[in-house]
């Protein structure tokens, strides 16, 4: 019988496997088109207003940005997968976060792909690439060019569009 991590490790292994992103492929995917998601979400925004908090709307849905230093989740590095608020996709490994010191969550990869979508946001008066669910269009943060090695990018989440999805253990 297979124990819960075992289902886990399934699970993850039915996720396309895919090279490391890098920079260029993600301006690529903001100008040229995103890769084909899995599934989509679709919900009224009076579904989501019903569904969300005020500040989780705010963000999510309203391209807003949480407050630096405002959440706990910068300085959980546990195992586990953090998914999409809204829609439960799954979207970074816990093994790809790190700290960046900017009071957001950070991420070097994506899980799969296709979890996010790209476009560039030139509000402002700057120049950044948005990142949002590619399943819900939930706005996630930003991307940018100036993370650690091997892709150099960093994956600056709002918290409050993310949750945390435990790894079961397994049971002998």
């Amino acid at each position: 019988m297979q124990g819960p991590a075992g289902a886990f490790n399934q699970l993850l292994s039915t996720f396309n496997v895919f090279t490391v992103l890098t920079w260029k492929e993600v301006i690529r995917f903001a100008k040229e088109g995103n890769p084909k998601p899995d599934r989509v979400v679709e919900r009224t925004e009076e579904e989501w207003r019903a569904q969300l908090t005020p500040e989780e709307y705010r963000v999510t849905r309203l391209k807003g940005t949480e407050r630096a230093f405002s959440s706990e989740m910068c300085s959980l590095f546990e195992p586990g997968l953090y998914g999409c608020l809204c829609c439960d996709t799954l979207l970074f490994d816990a093994s790809e976060k790190f700290e960046s010191g900017t009071g957001w969550p950070s991420f070097t990869q994506p899980i799969k792909e296709n979890a996010i979508a790209y476009h560039g946001d030139f509000s402002y008066g700057m120049q950044r690439i948005e990142t949002v669910c590619n399943v819900c269009g939930a706005h996630l943060g930003h991307v940018f060019p100036d993370g650690p090695a091997p892709s150099r990018l960093r994956y600056c989440m709002n918290a409050v569009s993310l949750k945390k999805v435990k790894v079961p253990n397994e049971t002998v």
